[in-house]
C-alpha cells in the first residue's frame, strides 16, 4: 500500500493573492473592451505557446495553435468566471482541447516532455530508491500510461502545477486530481516492478 505524500510540489505556477486581483482586473477591463485583452495575451502567450509546443514538437503547428487558443480565449471571454486559480488555468484548459483536437484529426502521436526533476519527484512519491535500478525504467512506464493519466502526471510532475489548477484544467475536483495521481504512482510502482523483474 503506498504511503499518499504529505509534501506539496512546488510550483513555479504559484501566484500571489495581489497577482491574482490585478490579473482579475486585467481579465475585467477585457471583458468591457475587447483591446484590452492584449495585456493578456501578451502575459500568457509565451506560457501557453511553450506547453503546446511541447506536446507537438512542432514549432509552425504549436504558433498556429496557440494563435487559435486566444482568439477562441478573447471571443468567449464573456463566458470566463474567476475560481480562485490563475486566469492561465482557463487558457491550458483551452489548448489542451486544441491540441487534442489536432490529434484526432491528424493522427498524429503526441509528444511526452520529461525531465530529470520531474522522475525525481516520482521516484520519491512512489517510494522507491532510485538506485535500486527504478529510474531508467520509469520514463517508458511513464510514455505506456494511457493519455487520461498521462497528462495528469506531465501537469503533476514535469510541469510542477498545485492540485488545484490541475483540477480546474481537467474540469474535476481538486481531491479527485489528488486521488487518480497516488492511483495512478501506485499503477507505476507496480509496473516498474514487473518491468525491472523482466529486464534481469
Amino acid at each position: 500500500m503506498m504511503k499518499t505524500p504529505a509534501m506539496e510540489v512546488v510550483s513555479k505556477y504559484h501566484v500571489s493573492g495581489e497577482e491574482l486581483n490585478r490579473e482579475q482586473q486585467l481579465v475585467e477591463a477585457a471583458k468591457r473592451d475587447p483591446v484590452q485583452f492584449k495585456p493578456l495575451y501578451n502575459l500568457y502567450y509565451e506560457r501557453i505557446y511553450m506547453y503546446i509546443w511541447q506536446r507537438m514538437d512542432d514549432k509552425e503547428k504549436a504558433h498556429d495553435v496557440t494563435s487559435q487558443v486566444f482568439l477562441k480565449a478573447m471571443t468567449n471571454l464573456h463566458k470566463y468566471q474567476f475560481r480562485g486559480v490563475p486566469f492561465a488555468s482557463w487558457l491550458y484548459r483551452i489548448a489542451k482541447s486544441e491540441v487534442y483536437s489536432v490529434f484526432r484529426q491528424e493522427q498524429a502521436q503526441r509528444t511526452v516532455s520529461i525531465d530529470t526533476h520531474g522522475l525525481h519527484g516520482m521516484m520519491e512519491e512512489i517510494q522507491e530508491d532510485p538506485y535500486e535500478g527504478f529510474a531508467p525504467l520509469l520514463g517508458d512506464a511513464v510514455a505506456s500510461l494511457d493519455e487520461e493519466d498521462l497528462q495528469l502526471i506531465e501537469m503533476r510532475f514535469f510541469e510542477k502545477r498545485p492540485f488545484k489548477e490541475i483540477a480546474e484544467i481537467l474540469e474535476i475536483t481538486e481531491n479527485n486530481a489528488k486521488v487518480k495521481t497516488y492511483r495512478i504512482l501506485e499503477k507505476l510502482r507496480k509496473k516498474l516492478i514487473d518491468m525491472r523483474r523482466a529486464a534481469r
